[in-house]
C-alpha cells in the first residue's frame, strides 16, 4: 500500500519548490534562448513534423539490400517551433517545474535488475511481429537534443505484450549517446550503462490518429528500446552516419531516399526483451508508454560512434555560455526509481 502521508508531503515539497525555483528557471531559459537562438520543440509537438509518408516494400529478407542503396541525400533547415519552451539535460532534475508529468511516480528511464525481473511466459503465447517497411525520403534531423530519424513509411507491431488486434505505428527513430563510451544509455542493465540506446517510437493507430492524440493515454505509445555496443561497423546504419557530417549544428536535417528499420532488429525471432510501463524519457514526460527493451545489443563501430559525437547542439553562429563546449552528447536522462512497477522478461 502506497504511503500517501509521503506522496501529500512530497507534493507540498514540490509545490514550494516550484514557487521559490520558477523565476530562477525562466531567467536561465530566456538567456539560453537568446544564446542559442530559437527554442526547439518537444516530443509532442514534434509530431506534426512526420504527417506525411511514402510506401515501400519490405521483409527481412531485403533488410542489408535496402538500406546499401545509393544514399544521395538533400539538405535542408529544421525549423523548431518558436513559441515553445527549451530544455537541456543539464536541467534534467528540474523538468518538473515546467513539465508536470516528469514528477509523475512512473518515470523512464530504469535500472533493469536481471535478477528480480519477473519471467512472464505468456509474453511467447503471441510473438512481437514487427512489420516494418523500407522508408522512402526520410528526413534525418538534428534538433539539438538528439538524432531522429522520422519515418514516412507505414511501419507498424503488433503482438507480444501489446493489446489484441492492436497496431503500434513507428513514429520515429531516436539515439541517445555518451561522450565516452562509458555511458550513453538511458536504461541500465544491472547497473551497467552502454555508449549508446535508440528509441524506435510507436503509437496506437488502432485508437489514435496520430502520436500527439496517443501521448499520456492507456495503451498509446510503445518504444522499443535497443542497447548499443561498439564493435564492428553496423551496415544498417550507414545510411545516417554517413550524412551526419551535414548535421553537424542544430537545426539542419536531410532527406535520404532509403532506410530499413529491420536492420536495427538485433533477434529475427523477437524473443529475448523485458517490458514494464513508463514514460517519455523526454519533455513532456508523458507516463503510459510499454517499454520493451531487447536484451541483446547492436553493434556499432567506433568510427560510427564518433560521427555522432562529432554533433552540435546549438545554432550555427550561436553564442555559447561559459562552460558549454556546444558538442551534442551525453543526451540521457538519469534513471529513476522502479516505485511499485514490475519488469517483465519473456526469457529466463
Amino acid at each position: 500500500m502506497r504511503d500517501t502521508g509521503n506522496k501529500k508531503s512530497k507534493k507540498t515539497e514540490e509545490r514550494v519548490k516550484t514557487k521559490l525555483g520558477r523565476e530562477n528557471i525562466k531567467q536561465r531559459v530566456r538567456q539560453r534562448g537568446a544564446a542559442a537562438g530559437n527554442p526547439s520543440s518537444t516530443l509532442q509537438r514534434e509530431t506534426s513534423e512526420a504527417g506525411r509518408g511514402l510506401g515501400g516494400q519490405t521483409g527481412f529478407t531485403s533488410r542489408l539490400q535496402s538500406t546499401m542503396a545509393d544514399n544521395v541525400s538533400e539538405e535542408s533547415d529544421y525549423t523548431p517551433g518558436k513559441d515553445e519552451l527549451d530544455w537541456g539535460y543539464e536541467e534534467g532534475v528540474e523538468w518538473g517545474l515546467h513539465f508536470p508529468a516528469a514528477n509523475g511516480e512512473y518515470q523512464s528511464p530504469i535500472n533493469l535488475n536481471s535478477r528480480e525481473a519477473h519471467y512472464d511466459p505468456s509474453l511467447l503465447d503471441v510473438g512481437l511481429s514487427p512489420n516494418y517497411v523500407v522508408c522512402r525520403d526520410c528526413e534525418v534531423i538534428n534538433d539539438g537534443h538528439s538524432v531522429r530519424i522520422i519515418l514516412k513509411s507505414k511501419s507498424v507491431v503488433t503482438g507480444g505484450p501489446l493489446p489484441s488486434d492492436h497496431e503500434y505505428e513507428l513514429h520515429e527513430v531516436r539515439f541517445h549517446w555518451g561522450k565516452e563510451n562509458q555511458r550513453g544509455s538511458e536504461h541500465t542493465v544491472n547497473f551497467k550503462a552502454f555508449p549508446m540506446e535508440l528509441h524506435l517510437i510507436h503509437w496506437n493507430s488502432t485508437l489514435f490518429n496520430s502520436l500527439e492524440d496517443a501521448l499520456g493515454k492507456k495503451n498509446g505509445v510503445v518504444i522499443i528500446a535497443l542497447f548499443v555496443q561498439i564493435g564492428k561497423e553496423h551496415l544498417g546504419l550507414k545510411a545516417i552516419t554517413e550524412v551526419l557530417q551535414d548535421l553537424q549544428y542544430k537545426g539542419k536535417s536531410k532527406i535520404i531516399p532509403c532506410f530499413n528499420p529491420n536492420t536495427l532488429l538485433p533477434d529475427p525471432l523477437l524473443r529475448d526483451y523485458w517490458v514494464y510501463e513508463g514514460s517519455l524519457t523526454t519533455p513532456p514526460c508523458s507516463e503510459n508508454v510499454t517499454w520493451i527493451l531487447y536484451r541483446y545489443p547492436l553493434t556499432i563501430s567506433q568510427l560510427q560512434i564518433e560521427e555522432f559525437r562529432r554533433l552540435r547542439s546549438h545554432f550555427k553562429g550561436a553564442e555559447l555560455q561559459e562552460g558549454n563546449d556546444g558538442m551534442l552528447g551525453d543526451n540521457f536522462r538519469p534513471t529513476q526509481p522502479l516505485s511499485d512497477r514490475t519488469v517483465r522478461a519473456a526469457f529466463q
